[in-house]
């Protein structure tokens, strides 16, 4: 809702169509929208309040270790566990600006101590912040916090599968990321309407999600410059997500009321020959569905982040050496046909629209 007025239109229309007689707590309403609007932060705030948190954490660190303050792993550790608590809590007394600013510095130095403290200690450190950020994510419930937790879980279950090279988990890791974040987008209303808790997460848990999945993706993609070792590969993963895509355009010929079955076929077929050469890497194909994602439900954020991831990897697999030049232009030949299509379709039902 934009405002108050769209807000009782919406009651009103309600009340009009349905066929019992309906009573809304209006108050309440008006309270809680009232509430949000006052603690509404921009997405561009909320970033910079992150990268603000970063610079502070580093700032923070690095004068610990130019003064050797911590020489011991327990006080390191000790003291990242009370940054952790103090950040929670004061998160979720106040949802201030300046406030969120100082609880993410705060958040981000004690997971960075606790990892110091841990560092010695093999794969328990991947639990051990598995196990915080969930605790945060659902007790404090605070938007930055709780997309820092879901980076910090995705992340520590991807740093387990590297570490310890079970590329099986990496494949299964892309795999669940594309299944829960396509449920995040699809079941968007069931999930916001089940209780109170789960509304107030569903932003951060989407957004978290969506660059998490990405960075998965890049990371990936990008193996050679963060010297990861490319036999992660898996035709399993890609395949998946160009399933989950085929099922997204099939959604959007019902939005879009594309009732040919010749033209169906055609994008069918046109999307798995486009990206049929990309199935040794899943970058190009988890970007596009993001971005059919974003689409389907007016997502500004999620469109743009995946425009942009998907220009990164396009331009990374046509300087890739281990596919041909053939390949190459197919992908790129391909890729412009089908956006192409899709506009075409999506340009003449809007225009259908606005003649009627």
């Amino acid at each position: 809702m934009r405002n108050k007025e769209n807000i009782i239109e919406l009651m009103n229309h309600l009340r009009t169509v349905s066929n019992k007689e309906i009573h809304f707590d209006e108050e309440a309403i008006m309270a809680d929208y009232q509430e949000k609007d006052t603690n509404h932060q921009s997405l561009s705030i909320k970033i910079l309040s992150i990268f603000g948190g970063i610079m502070a954490c580093l700032a923070f660190l690095g004068f610990v270790f130019m003064m050797q303050i911590f020489d011991s792993q327990i006080g390191a550790g000790i003291l990242g566990v009370i940054c952790i608590a103090g950040s929670s809590l004061i998160s979720r007394i106040s949802g201030k600006t300046i406030i969120d600013t100082l609880s993410v510095s705060f958040f981000i130095t004690g997971f960075s101590l606790l990892g110091l403290a841990l560092s010695t200690e093999g794969d328990t450190i991947y639990p051990v912040f598995i196990a915080l950020a969930l605790c945060t994510l659902f007790l404090v419930q605070s938007y930055i916090l709780s997309f820092i937790s879901i980076l910090i879980i995705n992340g520590s279950i991807f740093a387990l599968a590297q570490v310890n090279h079970i590329y099986h988990l990496t494949s299964a890791i892309i795999i669940l990321q594309t299944i829960f974040t396509t449920y995040l987008f699809l079941q968007e209303s069931k999930i916001i309407t089940k209780s109170k808790v789960l509304s107030k997460l569903y932003d951060p848990i989407r957004t978290g999600m969506i660059f998490s999945f990405i960075l998965t993706l890049a990371f990936l993609g990008f193996g050679s410059f963060f010297r990861v070792t490319e036999y992660y590969y898996d035709w399993i993963p890609s395949v998946m997500i160009v399933i989950t895509i085929l099922y997204v355009i099939s959604l959007l010929f019902k939005t879009l009321q594309v009732t040919n079955t010749l033209y169906k076929i055609a994008i069918y077929a046109l999307t798995v020959l486009v990206l049929s050469p990309t199935l040794l890497t899943p970058t190009i194909a988890g970007a596009i569905l993001i971005m059919l994602l974003s689409f389907y439900t007016h997502y500004k954020t999620g469109f743009v982040l995946s425009i942009i991831a998907l220009i990164c990897f396009i331009g990374r697999f046509y300087y890739d050496l281990q596919f041909t030049l053939l390949t190459k232009s197919i992908l790129l030949f391909g890729s412009g046909i089908f956006f192409l299509a899709m506009y075409f379709f999506a340009h003449k039902k809007l225009t259908a629209h606005e003649k009627i």
